[in-house]
């Protein structure tokens, strides 16, 4: 049985708040390792900004380089778009493997717009990570009216793997303010000169994961 933690986004790009809270959360939770599922697109975010998706596939690969993360094209695979089906369909293909989500504070403010944000919360524990300038909002967030009951000491964060869902856990790890929007403002071509170091070989996930997710 490995402990894995699944945090999913647009990686547009990836950068080094991304590693930092996936080491962070590696070592507060005990987890083997952190997989990083690259979305073919978000349907709550403007596709206007969006660079291509090999463009942010490999900028998440350079930044988990040396690091206990697997970047995972698995969603572009299996054709799923909404995190509940990604996950349920994880779960049917790893059911010996524990699963915790991980999402940002501000991701938790719009928990809510999520498909079958509930069903979501039932298949597996979720750890929400702190971020600058969120916590309040994180915790008057519109899903927390109903996940409150569902919180989890964060002294207990390393037992996650032993709780039934719904179960979260609001956890502080040490704050970075690196923004992907800010990045994209300072340097809008970043992802075309990542495209141009793609290889065309490389269009699936590592080896590894891919047998894992097979």
């Amino acid at each position: 049985m490995k402990r894995i933690g699944l945090l999913g986004g647009s990686f547009n790009p990836a950068h080094r708040g991304h590693r930092r809270i996936s080491l962070a959360a590696i070592d507060k939770l005990g987890l083997d390792e952190v997989w990083w599922l690259v979305s073919p697109g978000n349907p709550l975010k403007s596709g206007e900004e969006m660079a291509p998706f090999e463009a942010r596939l490999e900028s998440a690969r350079a930044m988990a380089r040396r690091a206990p993360i697997r970047v995972s094209d698995f969603e572009a695979r299996a054709g799923t778009r909404f995190s509940i089906d990604t996950v349920e369909e994880l779960l049917r293909r790893r059911p010996r493997d524990r699963f915790i989500w991980l999402m940002g504070a501000d991701t938790l403010a719009q928990f809510h717009r999520w498909k079958a944000w509930r069903r979501l919360a039932k298949c597996l524990p979720i750890a929400v990570i702190s971020r600058p300038g969120y916590e309040g909002p994180a915790r008057a967030a519109r899903a927390m009216g109903w996940l409150r009951g569902f919180v989890r000491p964060s002294s207990q964060a390393r037992n996650w793997a032993e709780w039934s869902s719904p179960a979260i856990l609001l956890l502080r790890l040490p704050p970075d303010p690196t923004s992907a929007t800010a990045i994209r403002a300072l340097d809008p071509s970043w992802h075309r000169r990542s495209q141009s170091r793609v290889r065309p070989q490389r269009t699936g996930a590592p080896s590894s994961v891919r047998r894992a997710l097979a």
